[in-house]
């Protein structure tokens, strides 16, 4: 089709303000898929997105619509996901659109992430349609919905649409909408191909199926072409598009959104944000390209030993669809063999973890999450820590730092102090407050990412009742005070417990797993310490008493001299018995404290 009938849009929403059900109205309105094949949530395929109403990949889909003018046209909606730790793919989404739908729900106005959303679509100069949705609810308030776009978004009130995805109103003026105020592609004027891959999944049969935009020249089967950051020059084996399943095509030409296959067959040979060009005579790079880094780190152990070979071949299934997801092997003493594993965000950790335990039926335990240290030592050299086990001497380090993040939080009017209060538990500072509507206020802060890593989402939730909503972006390194905090039964150390902390924080956390282990390690015949330490100081220490046998029972009256004779011939075997005795730790000892 020509570029002057070509629309690309996607969609960008916080979570549950109705995106997906928005997408299955547009499908079903433009004819793409048939009344009868109709579903619920129909682009989100997995389990997961549909049970807990995210999006976790992208979605490209091609529509064809007859606008009130008679004329056709071809719109391809790329649907991403909403949350910050796919904030890259959501970027790379965006590049390849001329503009966005900004759908906010009149019940609950604008939250964290469309305040986030919004900024990464105004950086990449998309046209932003906001559409008002939900509007049929008894409690909509359109009105404070329209104040809430000029006040935070500074977009027109006026050129909001009204709809309501679950009842179908407005979906024909969403469309117009599109196609009226959406620009159409324009060649980029490069010599040859040149086209944007954005997202790839694994097929069994085909290999890796490569999602592109194509901005110059047209793609077409039996052409060479050449990966440009990966450095690869593969023969384009068949070319297509969604609707919402793949369907093959002759060519995709300028401004079209689809899919091609070659014979590539590990997801890792294509980069995403990946520039495809002709590989005789190559165009230049787009722009945007970043290489994905995992920034949360956990250790992964089967809780059977025997699955482990299980587990290898299941993170290698899970890697075909999530190439932003990495782990290698690493074994402890006290968990046996397992996988170090790195993800892009916490709700990339508890997805992963999720899937391994329901898809493929394993039955694994996570170990403390932990960031990247960047540790630069005595003599200039600098390395990056993930694992607390290869944390360098102290006395050979001459900094740390510590990766930092802006949170955007909002909150109702009465929870500020709670909310600040709890910023500053977390060693974060405010940095300033906007108040958004009678009701609610954004905090914007700066926190370490080591702090918000385990509980911070769930208390913004019960400090507010339900109603805080809480966004972050990466926000470089800071130089703290960390240590290594190392638990010693003992004497001995056990790395599974090993954590980097900030030494404000060390004696607490060192407390808490001390008491917990004391709770689940049985006692043995002999007294067993258990102690937190920071290098050679002991910051916090346990005793499990030993099992004791009545020796002096048989003594009826007599010298006390003999019951103490008794008691010291008591202490000396249990003494002898500790300096040879070792300390078994059962598996559900480590299975009980990491869970906590």
């Amino acid at each position: 089709m020509d570029a002057a009938h070509i629309r690309n849009f996607s969609i960008i929403a916080h979570i549950d303000h109705g995106k997906t059900t928005l997408s299955d109205r547009l499908l079903h309105r433009t004819g793409t898929i048939a009344t009868r094949d109709m579903s619920e949530q129909l682009l989100d395929a997995m389990d997961l997105e549909r049970e807990r109403g995210i999006t976790i990949k992208a979605h490209p889909v091609t529509m064809l619509y007859k606008a009130r003018n008679g004329e056709t046209y071809e719109l391809n909606l790329i649907d991403t996901p909403g949350h910050v730790d796919f904030s890259y793919e959501v970027s790379r989404s965006l590049s390849a659109c001329e503009g966005a739908l900004l759908i906010i729900d009149a019940a609950q106005g604008v939250e964290a992430q469309t305040v986030a959303n919004v900024h990464l679509a105004m950086k990449q100069n998309l046209t932003i349609i906001p559409v008002i949705n939900k509007i049929d609810l008894p409690h909509a308030d359109i009105a404070l919905a329209k104040q809430q776009l000029e006040d935070i978004l500074a977009i027109p009130a006026e050129t909001a649409v009204l709809a309501s995805a679950k009842q179908g109103i407005g979906i024909e003026d969403i469309l117009e909408a599109v196609v009226e105020r959406i620009p159409p592609p324009k060649p980029t004027g490069q010599p040859s191909l040149q086209a944007l891959g954005f997202d790839s999944y694994f097929d069994t049969y085909k290999g890796v199926v490569t999602h592109v935009r194509v901005f110059n020249g047209e793609l077409k089967a039996g052409q060479m072409v050449k990966l440009l950051h990966s450095g690869k020059t593969v023969e384009v084996k068949e070319v297509g598009s969604f609707n919402p399943k793949p369907y093959t095509r002759e060519k995709l030409e300028v401004g079209e959104t689809g899919y091609f296959t070659a014979n590539i067959k590990s997801p890792k040979e294509v980069k995403m944000g990946d520039t495809i060009t002709d590989s005789r005579n190559p165009s230049e790079v787009l722009p945007g390209f970043q290489e994905i880094h995992p920034m949360v780190f956990s250790g992964i152990y089967p809780i059977n030993t025997a699955d482990y070979e299980q587990l290898k071949v299941s993170m290698g299934k899970l890697q075909l669809n999530d190439s932003a997801f990495v782990y290698s092997s690493e074994s402890s003493v006290a968990l046996g063999f397992g996988f170090r594993c790195g993800f892009l965000g916490l709700l990339h950790l508890e997805i992963v973890q999720e899937r391994l335990r329901r898809e493929y039926g394993m039955d694994i335990i996570a170990t403390y999450p932990s960031v990247i240290y960047k540790v630069t030592m005595n003599d200039g050299t600098m390395k990056q820590v993930d694992n607390p086990v290869f944390m360098p001497d102290p006395s050979h380090i001459a900094k740390i730092e510590e990766p930092m993040v802006k949170a955007f939080v909002i909150c109702p009017n009465e929870s500020i102090g709670d909310m600040m209060a709890l910023i500053s538990e977390k060693r974060g500072a405010v940095d300033h407050t906007e108040t958004l509507d009678a009701r609610r206020v954004m905090l914007t802060s700066r926190l370490p990412l080591n702090e918000i890593l385990i509980d911070f989402h769930d208390r913004i939730k019960s400090m507010t009742r339900g109603f805080g909503s809480m966004d972050y972006e990466f926000d470089g390194s800071m130089e703290s005070d960390m240590v290594k905090l190392d638990m010693l039964v003992n004497t001995e150390p056990m790395d599974a417990f090993s954590c980097i902390v900030h030494r404000t924080k060390a004696e607490g956390r060192g407390r808490t797993l001390a008491e917990k282990l004391k709770e689940v390690i049985p006692r043995q015949q002999f007294q067993v310490k258990i102690q937190a330490a920071i290098g050679g100081k002991i910051v916090a220490s346990e005793v499990i008493s030993a099992f004791r046998k009545d020796v002096t029972a048989k003594c009826y009256g007599g010298d006390v001299s003999r019951k103490r004779k008794l008691l010291e011939k008591q202490k000396e075997g249990k003494k002898r018995m500790k300096s040879i005795g070792n300390v078994d730790i059962p598996q559900e000892a480590f299975i009980a404290v990491l869970k906590s």
